[in-house]
């Protein structure tokens, strides 16, 4: 299946992938401060419920509940213990709410949230460690692929990259977030990570989250200047966070976001989504737009 998944990327229609998982997870109630994870154990039924909710919206591929699952990430919650059960069970529940829709189930893979050196006290081959850990266990779980998303450190995308591939030939999926006026927090500009990463041999490379819908259009275009051919992703945000009494708002609509889909499609994307505040009305909309292209 896995070959496939390649198949379909270069050469098949565009893939539909979900939107949010974090934001939808706090409006069903998850509590602030709790990783997500948890709720593989405690609140199965709410995980399985939102992978069905963006596969009866038209997601051809979903990510697992796993963004935060890696040793480093899980340890500053004091949950170091967890990584083999967060992912496993992730794994299960994605699977399971995937099979009836012959859907593509991608291990999600998110930044340990620590520095490396020298900025900070992580060094690359422990986030090369980190990564291969929890990339092992994602595999183990039967993923199709993995995905690593929401880098802003070149050096932690490629240790990620590093890792996974020290101990799995499963496909891989990066993309960076272009947050910082057309670059990544650390500076990284769309054409460095694509030259960067088009080395590395992966299935496909692109942006998620980031600042606007335009921003992404951007960084789609730069990367298919860059890697002529190259499977693209674009998986935005549904506009920025806004508070508003109290509550988190994103205000991009499912039409606009559904307009900027075609958009990615002609820059060059072959898998298109959402990110933070997306939800599955987004990812409906976006199908029908994009489906409708061929």
């Amino acid at each position: 299946m896995t070959s496939k998944l390649i198949e379909r990327l270069q050469n098949g229609p565009v893939l539909i992938a979900d939107g949010a998982t974090g934001s939808m997870l706090q409006a069903a109630g998850l509590p602030a401060g709790t990783p997500p994870e948890e709720w593989n154990v405690s609140q199965p039924e709410k995980i399985k419920a939102l992978h069905t909710a963006y596969l009866e919206a038209g997601s051809g591929l979903v990510l697992t509940n796993t963004f935060g699952g890696n040793r480093v990430k899980l340890s500053r919650a004091g949950r170091a213990d967890f990584v083999a059960e967060a992912n496993l069970r992730a794994v299960e529940l994605c699977r399971a709410a995937a099979a009836p829709y012959g859907a593509w189930v991608a291990g999600d893979m998110g930044p340990t949230g620590e520095l490396l050196e020298p900025l900070g006290p992580l060094t690359y081959a422990q986030a090369v460690e980190a990564y291969a850990e929890q990339a092992r266990y994602l595999a183990e779980g039967g993923v199709d692929c993995l995905w690593i998303e929401t880098m802003s450190d070149l050096n932690e995308a490629l240790a990620a990259v590093e890792g996974a591939q020290q101990v799995t030939s499963l496909p891989l999926i990066c993309t960076m977030s272009f947050d910082t006026r057309g670059r990544t927090m650390m500076g990284v500009k769309p054409a460095q990570a694509a030259a960067q990463l088009g080395e590395r041999g992966l299935a496909a490379i692109g942006g998620n989250c980031g600042a606007s819908l335009d921003d992404m259009l951007q960084v789609v275009r730069e990367m298919a200047a860059t890697l002529p051919g190259q499977p693209l992703v674009a998986k935005p945000n549904a506009g920025l966070p806004q508070l508003v009494d109290g509550v988190t708002v994103y205000r991009t609509t499912p039409e606009e976001m559904a307009r900027y889909a075609v958009q990615f499609v002609q820059a060059g994307a072959r898998i298109v989504g959402g990110c933070c505040g997306s939800t599955p009305a987004h990812i409906a909309a976006i199908a029908k737009a994009v489906n409708q292209m061929t």
